[in-house]
């Protein structure tokens, strides 16, 4: 009984396995790290990261967390932000990608704080996906008054 109590304890480690690269985890991805980006990661956001997954990929909130959680891993352990971005602009039309802008904006707003190292990220990924620095202006606006 001792031996299995010791087993226990011992070094037999679950590792999470990472979620595949597709379109859907790579919006997921670059949600949460549009919320981490200024070291800060709100329940706000996390909530909104959730609302967001489950609208777009029609999900109960269960999945939608599940999906996030599984964005999460992706996103720490990808750091290559144009890698995630380029799975998007070749799985996305560009009216996909003007939605994935507004989204990421939005969960930007959602703490209700906009720091520089966010605008920076937002303008490398408006840039990645291939949407105008005028129409992300347009969509950072829209998602600035909403947010209010």
């Amino acid at each position: 009984m001792f031996q299995r109590i010791l087993s226990l304890f011992q070094s037999n480690t679950h590792v999470t396995p990472l979620p595949e690269a597709d379109a859907k985890h790579a919006l997921g991805a670059l949600l949460v790290r549009a919320a981490k980006v200024d070291r800060v990661y709100m329940f706000e956001e996390i909530e909104h990261i959730d609302d967001l997954l489950a609208h777009r990929f029609k999900l109960n909130p269960v999945e939608a967390a599940k999906l996030r959680a599984e964005c999460e891993v992706l996103e720490a352990t990808m750091p290559d932000t144009e890698a995630l971005a380029n799975v998007l602009h070749d799985a996305i039309d560009v009216e996909e990608r003007e939605a994935t802008v507004l989204a990421l904006w939005e969960v930007v707003f959602a703490d209700g704080v906009e720091v520089e190292a966010e605008d920076n990220l937002l303008h490398q990924l408006e840039n990645l996906l291939g949407v105008s620095p005028a129409r992300s202006k347009e969509l950072h606006d829209l998602a600035q008054k909403a947010s209010i």
